[in-house]
């Protein structure tokens, strides 16, 4: 999509990406058989993956901290969303069916219309349209346009226009990238491989898990992740990391998983708060990579290529997430067919 994402109008996108978070929010909580369900994650996906280069590509028009405040969101995205549903379906805590729970937070798509057509302040340097769909896409060299109305001394003029790409030239720009997007990737494999493939086969007795039930264990891993990619993801503001630490989180993010994988097949922790702190961990080791690396490409890329820069390089964690998600199914059922010998501890 990044490839011809840059025709399509600011405007248009996100109210995309509105309707398909409305349209999510409903299909999962109406759903009825695992298609449906499944159907809805696909929805959710889209609208997060639209959403990630379009708004990516959008802090090309802001001042370099927007990448920062980008992040930021985010990640408190994540950690109210989460936290918000364990709240409310948390059997001491709110009660409530995950049907209700999702049909709450229905309020969200229209905060977030509001957020970004009414709070948001929209620099010149994006285009705007009028009724007429024939204005409805972004015109060749728009930004050289309203560059030559400005007046001398105006702050637009620190805006550099987003020059046109042909096909080769977007192929070519990707090349000094990657030495920031394979990091990235590795790191999110190791990430949702966590996520995907061990955290849901990782539970414990009431008596070694605060009282939680396998249910609220899950929930709370996931608040408790999101905690440490929020927290990581807004540390640019204080902290940029080193181009070599980018090239250690991998490392530490695989081990990380090993962990997990061990502990998912043998079961040798003797408490759920070493896990909660595992998972801390592995949220902060993935925001920082995220931050870091956008941080960098919106610093060291041509100011005429930075909106498309920014967005192809999200394609660095998108694949790593779609690689886990598919070994994912094949280490999760390996481990499940491990765990004959554990029927009595896990009925127990």
């Amino acid at each position: 999509m990044f490839f011809f994402k840059l025709i399509i109008i600011f405007s248009a996108r996100v109210f995309t990406i509105i309707c398909l978070q409305a349209i999510a929010y409903f299909v999962v909580a109406f759903s009825s058989t695992i298609a449906m369900s499944l159907a809805g994650v696909v929805i959710t996906s889209l609208g997060c993956g639209l959403g990630e280069i379009t708004f990516l590509a959008l802090t090309a028009h802001f001042h370099k901290s927007a990448i920062g405040g980008w992040s930021s969101g985010t990640g408190g995205a994540g950690l109210i969303g989460s936290f918000s549903y364990a709240f409310l379906t948390e059997p001491k805590m709110g009660d409530l069916s995950p049907k209700v729970a999702l049909l709450i937070q229905l309020f969200i798509p229209v905060l977030f219309f509001a957020a970004y057509f009414i709070v948001l302040v929209i620099p010149d340097t994006v285009y705007r349209p009028s009724l007429p769909p024939t204005t409805w896409l972004v015109p060749k060299n728009y930004d050289e346009f309203i560059q030559k109305d400005r007046k001398e001394g105006d702050p637009i003029l620190s805006k550099v226009p987003q020059r046109e790409i042909t096909f080769k030239e977007k192929i070519f720009l990707i090349k000094p990238l990657l030495h920031l997007m394979i990091p990235l990737s590795t790191v999110y494999v190791g990430e949702y491989l966590i996520n995907q493939g061990t955290t849901q086969l990782i539970f414990f007795k009431c008596s070694k898990s605060f009282g939680l039930s396998k249910n609220s264990q899950y929930r709370w891993y996931q608040v408790l992740y999101q905690f440490g990619v929020f927290i990581s993801r807004s540390s640019i503001k204080f902290i940029e990391l080193p181009t070599l630490v980018l090239y250690m989180l991998p490392v530490l993010q695989l081990l990380n998983m090993t962990f997990f994988i061990l502990e998912a097949r043998y079961w040798f922790v003797p408490h759920i708060a070493i896990i909660f702190a595992m998972i801390v961990f592995e949220g902060l080791f993935g925001g920082s990579s995220y931050v870091n690396t956008f941080h960098k490409i919106h610093k060291m890329v041509a100011p005429d290529v930075r909106e498309y820069s920014l967005s192809a390089a999200s394609l660095g964690d998108t694949l790593g997430v779609n690689i886990a998600a598919f070994l994912a199914i094949i280490l999760h059922n390996g481990i499940c067919n491990s765990w004959k010998r554990y029927d009595d501890y896990i009925y127990s």
